[in-house]
């Protein structure tokens, strides 16, 4: 059965007091818009046709190829919204789904749900739908039945009779259609009395020419619509849920899952374990047996396995097998801790390579520098990477030691195994081996023959 969707993302969602579409306001970092089209990718053989309007250019350029664009250039109702989809819906297709892009708790296995009770429905089937029952309606359409059970008509609260407002089944909105029933029939639906045209009312023109229509009951999160702020809040709260169980489930310990966030895309390793208050986001990896927070924040960064981050923020960085580092450390943009580098307390590190078995002490700042392995960086160096126009390389050979209150202005260069003395202000090369101390700093002579007499 070949099936494609059709996502309605056109409205303009004022209810959100906001100049960004509705569509495209994140959750747990993707757009909502995103994790619409995510449902329904696995269960459908083309892109997705989405209706689009306010806000179009935004919702195409996030998705990009992975959706066919439909403009509702009226906003006329669930009816005209999908008429203009038809069209790119190809001849051969048996079975469409319709579902909406603020509707973000939609998930694949729900779809797949509704997919399967539509093939396994009888030939005259017309109409799967997702219903839900629970005692709060919040003016969703009642679903009628006769007699016997089957569904006879969507009737919209302000429709209901009051007999009929006591029904707690209620419509979602999500279908599945026979293909060449909905195109033989959408255009036929008649204006309301707003003058909008609704896909409700397909519900009744089945029934009425004998067509069947099946129902099965949705998860209450999963049809959950997002309408304003405190209902993104809310959804996001779902997602976070999710995502926080999808890793445990994995192997990974999160102390607190309530306080903890994570992002969609975030990996992370088993047996690594996640403290309270931290943040993970973006294009993250983390490896196994990793010991991560309390209250650190790592975004689009690469941790290896068996590290350890404490209080801490890691950006767009990365840390090696066994690196550590924390309590309250700062990897910026192009850090890279090797493998065994220890960086202490308040330490920051931006565009800068710290090799194998490095230590950094506290209150020390490594910017644009190549630190070679098993390095003693005592507490308080700085490299002096900006001269207020250019930012300049500082190069540390293996095994130096560089004591403490150093600052090394670059470019500058110190040799394998050289050693700089505390408070020394280098800003010339120092060779391999030699020891550096004063400011500006100077290169202890090596003893003449006398002197070692």
């Amino acid at each position: 059965m070949k099936t494609s969707a059709v996502i309605l993302a056109a409205g303009y969602g004022t209810r959100m007091k906001s100049e960004l579409p509705k569509v495209m306001h994140p959750l747990v970092g993707r757009p909502m818009i995103d994790w619409a089209v995510r449902a329904v990718e696995p269960v459908t053989q083309t892109p997705p046709v989405i209706v689009v309007g306010h806000g179009q250019a935004l919702v195409r350029a996030c998705l990009g190829e992975r959706g066919v664009y439909a403009e509702q250039h009226e906003l006329l109702g669930t009816g005209h919204a999908v008429l203009q989809a038809l069209p790119y819906i190809a001849d051969d297709v048996d079975a469409v789904i319709i579902t909406y892009a603020d509707m973000p708790l939609l998930t694949t296995a729900t779809l797949s749900q509704l997919l399967d009770l539509y093939a396994a429905a009888n030939p005259t089937t017309a109409i799967a739908m997702l219903t839900i029952t629970r005692d709060d309606p919040q003016g969703f359409g009642r679903i009628a039945r006769r007699a016997d059970g089957t569904v006879a008509a969507i009737v919209e609260e302000a429709d209901c009779t009051a007999d009929q407002l006591l029904i707690r089944e209620l419509n979602t909105g999500v279908y599945c259609f026979d293909a060449a029933w909905l195109r033989a029939n959408l255009s036929a639906v008649p204006k309301s009395a707003k003058g909008e045209y609704y896909l409700t009312d397909l519900v009744a023109m089945a029934a009425s020419q004998g067509r069947t229509i099946v129902t099965a009951n949705a998860p209450l999160d999963d049809v959950y619509g997002v309408n304003n702020r405190v209902h993104l809040a809310e959804a996001e709260a779902v997602l976070r849920r999710r995502i926080v169980e999808r890793h445990m489930l994995a192997g990974v310990t999160v102390i607190d899952p309530s306080s903890t966030y994570i992002e969609d895309a975030v990996e992370i390793g088993a047996d690594t374990t996640i403290w309270p208050g931290c943040i993970l986001r973006g294009a993250t990896k983390i490896g196994k047996h990793c010991t991560i927070g309390p209250y650190s924040q790592i975004a689009d960064s690469m941790v290896a396995d068996h590290c350890r981050i404490i209080y801490s923020v890691i950006e767009q960085a990365r840390m090696d097998e066994h690196a550590e580092i924390g309590p309250f450390g700062r990897l910026r943009r192009g850090a890279h801790l090797g493998e065994r580098v220890h960086m202490g307390n308040f330490g920051e590190v931006k565009d800068a390579y710290l090799g194998p078995g490095a230590k950094m002490g506290h209150f020390s700042y490594i910017g644009n520098a190549e630190v070679g392995a098993n390095v003693n960086i005592g507490a308080g160096t700085i490299t002096c990477n900006y001269d207020g126009v250019h930012k300049s390389k500082t190069v540390i050979g293996d095994n130096a030691f560089i004591g403490s209150d150093t600052m090394l202005v670059a470019p500058v260069t110190i040799g394998r195994e050289a050693r700089i003395g505390a408070g020394a202000v280098v800003t010339r090369d120092v060779p391999p081996g030699a020891t550096a101390f004063g400011v500006p700093a100077r290169v202890k002579d090596k003893p003449s023959a006398d002197d070692a007499a």
